[in-house]
């Protein structure tokens, strides 16, 4: 492909992308699929003018508003050119020329939309602190209430790709073997500094090519849900619901902890997600698992399992602004109506997932969000309802789990990718208190 048509095809997938039909790696991947000519140069062009207008779309936007250009996916594209992959005007003009597959030639506004961005400072001292940080202007006060001081480092480093993590499974493998066998296959990993079950590799990889993958030896996880899922503590023999398993990724990670001894629930409202998960447990060999679909959140089956279980794992839908690295077109998708329904939703979960815990049991509560209102606040407010479970301190839990000290102090856990190198996680474990002798006594006697 001629650098013309990268960008031609670059512009039809923003397009696309503004238009809210898909994710952005999803029409990415579907792309590609459909133009299979495109070799590994195209693709890697492509996907750096894609994600490059996405990451900063931010900067961009505000540029063009100063120019009086109407943000669109050509035109964030002509400006992603000139400000941050230092295309020279000359060059863009002739790679839009309206030559076959190429776009069509710039008009006298384009003209002098790229000249004036040639050579300008992408970050000026007047551009306001959201364009900045590149994200949207209304989860300013959200953000800044979260991260303080931090606000702008994090967001720097939400602009850098993240690497690509992966959880070794122990049911197979263990992670000195995992790092040989990817080596034989020309992959160089590193140990992930927090979980002792992660590796971390800086290159993209085509997963599906490696036979640790394919064997089920190796897992995509980011060190960040990694250490979610460590954080439960899950045993050999225990009952365990991962309340909200999705695809299943923490589901497998929970399977290993629990080395395939035990009795784990995976449970969701869309049946497809678990549809989905049945072909990594497999591959994963994660014999325990009983998936179980959920009318609601409120399904009858919760209150038929009461207080059976010793841990319940709610990894909550959130916003997923822990996860801009990896998704930076989510970010431009948020509504201020989606905070607060998903915070409603995170309330309501929590509620009915509580029933599950026996007492001494614990309820293990994640986002991938970074705002105190999927996090702190919901975990406040679910203890003022909930007077029979109280808090454990993060440190006491990672030095049972993970041995050693968490990354960071404070009650709750929170990883993020400027300080942690990991996606933006939060972590709350909550324990129901166990009934005192006499109480468990009377409530034998009542039952019998």
């Amino acid at each position: 492909m001629t650098p013309g048509a990268r960008i031609e095809a670059a512009i039809g997938l923003l397009d696309a992308i503004g238009a809210e039909r898909a994710p952005a790696d999803d029409l990415v991947a579907d792309y590609f699929r459909r133009h299979r000519f495109a070799g590994a140069k195209d693709r890697a062009a492509i996907s750096r003018h894609i994600y490059g207008v996405l990451r900063r779309r931010g900067q961009i936007d505000w540029w063009l508003g100063q120019l009086g250009a109407e943000p669109d996916g050509r035109r964030r594209l002509l400006a992603e050119l000139a400000l941050f992959e230092e295309w020279d005007p000359a060059a863009i003009g002739r790679a839009c020329d309206g030559d076959r597959f190429r776009p069509r030639a710039l008009d006298e506004g384009e003209r002098q939309l790229v000249a004036a961005l040639a050579g300008a400072k992408p970050r000026p001292r007047e551009m306001p602190q959201e364009a900045r940080g590149n994200y949207p202007a209304w989860l300013a006060p959200h953000l800044e209430k979260a991260l303080g001081r931090d606000l702008a480092r994090e967001m720097a480093a939400m602009e850098e790709e993240a690497p690509l993590d992966l959880r070794v499974n122990t049911l197979k493998t263990d992670r000195g073997h995992a790092i040989a066998a990817l080596e034989e296959e020309g992959v160089e990993p590193v140990r992930t500094p927090l979980s002792p079950v992660g590796l971390r590799v800086f290159v993209r990889l085509p997963l599906g090519n490696l036979a640790a993958f394919r064997a089920g030896e190796v897992e995509v996880q980011d060190e960040g849900s990694q250490v979610a899922a460590l954080l439960a503590d899950a045993r050999p023999g225990m009952r365990v619901v991962d309340f909200c398993a999705g695809v299943g990724g923490k589901t497998l990670a929970l399977a290993a902890a629990m080395k395939n001894r035990g009795h784990l629930v995976a449970c969701d409202i869309a049946a497809k997600r678990l549809e989905r998960a049945t072909q990594r447990l497999r591959r994963a060999g994660a014999s325990i698992v009983q998936r179980v679909t959920l009318a609601s959140a409120r399904d009858k089956w919760v209150k038929r399992h009461a207080a059976g279980f010793d841990r319940v794992f709610v990894d909550a839908p959130c916003t997923g602004t822990g996860t801009w690295r990896r998704n930076p077109d989510a970010k431009w998708r948020l509504k201020p109506r989606d905070l607060e329904e998903l915070a409603a939703l995170q309330a309501e979960i929590l509620d009915s997932a509580q029933r599950l815990v026996k007492p001494g049991g614990r309820l293990v509560y994640a986002t991938c969000s970074l705002l105190a209102e999927e996090n702190e606040e919901q975990i406040a407010q679910f203890l003022e309802a909930h007077a029979d479970f109280a808090l454990l301190p993060v440190a006491q839990v990672w030095r049972e789990a993970l041995g050693g000290e968490p990354p960071a102090a404070g009650e709750m856990l929170r990883l993020s990718p400027a300080r942690n190198r990991t996606d933006g996680f939060f972590v709350a474990v909550i324990e129901r208190r166990a009934l005192a002798p006499e109480a468990a006594a009377d409530d034998h006697g009542a039952g019998s």
